[in-house]
């Protein structure tokens, strides 16, 4: 299927790196939502939202922000390119986990208290559809194609799965023994599997093809947050109960390294930059915001909030290069044309001038480069492994930049 992938114009080359990012912080004691500006680590606004605020996901256009009151019972939603709140939608009691689908028609939110799902309709706003779920569902999360949701029913030892098609129930998983409280959810880029954090100190990972448990990973204990890297190859766990970051590797399923965070930090939520460099994690004690180099696996920078009980349940982090902003209306739109996308073997590029196109891993290496022609141009990607890549296209009078994923 045709797809229109609108790129942002961006007048100077500035790296591609996670340090032109955006991420969004709810303050759940405070009632806002600090933004942060990612390569210079500082924040450079508060957001007043909802009564406790825990939890949050950013649209992949970066355009909206939705982070769910639990104090209330409703959802804010941000508009990005002015940091204000533009709705307040009511939903089920305490909402705890929110999820946007890829294509951002829909978001998908965890009630903790009423053990279902409220459906909302982005366009509009509006809640569609409201699905019973298990006992005490708090994390939430969708895989890429928008086919299925997976919810941690924190009360049961289950992960719930729904079909987005009939929004309903359609198989409910064992993650592990009695008391194990499953939190975060993380769907693999590719589609292939979920990550779930089971708070007695163990990951679970679903196979999404069977939906049946894989593998179970020991981490440490009261494991809330956790967040999968933009290649697949790595998931980060945020262990509130011991003041640590296990990081996953995911072809062997084991821990790869466990990172010492701190003395009463309290990670709670976590979430890895778009290009895989960093990861940021949000912790509940002393009011911060931590930075870990992914290459190191080392704090780097640690980020006060404005504002007290930091949570961050979810993806919080824009996806957009922000020497241009994320999402602005002042963006100049190129015009060119990308599909299919997500991609298994070719993708066809439409651009109304000759430029050159680079495909570019999350470490920063171009692995891929042609010129294009005016038209249609056909790139075969089959050789590519699967996961987030970085498409630069460079002509005489701007360089846009935007990203794709292969499966």
């Amino acid at each position: 299927m045709k797809t229109k992938l609108f790129f942002i114009t961006v007048f100077a080359i500035l790296g591609l790196s996670a340090n032109s990012q955006t991420a969004y912080v709810p303050n759940s004691c405070t009632h806002n939502v600090c933004v942060i500006d990612v390569a210079t680590n500082t924040v450079t606004a508060t957001i007043p939202v909802g009564g406790t605020p825990e939890s949050v996901s950013v649209s992949q256009d970066g355009s909206k922000v939705y982070v769910a009151n639990y104090g209330d019972n409703t959802v804010s939603v941000i508009n990005t390119a002015t940091n204000t709140v533009t709705a307040t939608i009511a939903v089920g009691s305490a909402p705890r986990g929110i999820s946007v689908s890829h294509d951002g028609s829909k978001v998908y939110v965890t009630n903790f208290t009423a053990n279902t799902v409220s459906v909302i309709n982005s366009a509009t706003d509006t809640v569609t559809a409201t699905i019973p779920v298990g006992s005490y569902p708090w994390g939430v999360s969708v895989t890429p194609d928008g086919s299925k949701v997976y919810v941690s029913n924190n009360h049961d030892n289950t992960v719930s799965v729904i079909n987005t098609a009939t929004n309903t129930v359609s198989a409910t998983i064992t993650v592990g023994k009695a008391f194990c409280a499953p939190s975060g959810v993380s769907v693999s880029p590719d589609g292939s599997k979920v990550y779930v954090a089971n708070e007695i100190d163990t990951v679970s990972v679903i196979n999404t093809a069977t939906d049946t448990i894989m593998a179970k990973i020991r981490v440490g204990s009261q494991a809330y947050g956790i967040s999968v890297s933009p290649d697949g190859s790595k998931v980060y766990v945020a262990n509130f109960g011991v003041n640590t970051v296990s990081v996953i590797n995911t072809a062997t399923n084991t821990v790869s390294a466990t990172i010492i965070y701190g003395v009463l930090s309290g990670p709670w939520g976590i979430s890895v930059s778009p290009y895989g460099d960093k990861v940021y994690v949000v912790n509940s004690d002393p009011n911060t915001v931590g930075v870990i180099n992914t290459a190191t696996n080392t704090v780097t920078d640690t980020i006060a909030v404005v504002g007290t009980g930091p949570a961050a349940f979810g993806n919080f982090i824009s996806i957009y290069p922000s020497g241009v902003g994320i999402a602005s209306p002042s963006m100049v739109s190129a015009g060119i044309e990308v599909y299919p996308n997500p991609a298994t073997n070719n993708i066809t590029i439409e651009t109304s001038q000759k430029s050159t196109i680079e495909i570019i891993n999350i470490q920063g290496q171009t692995i891929q480069q042609q010129p294009l022609q005016q038209g249609k141009t056909d790139i075969d990607i089959s050789g590519l492994a699967k996961g987030v890549y970085i498409l630069r296209l460079c002509s005489d009078d701007k360089t846009v930049v935007a990203r794709i994923v292969k499966e």
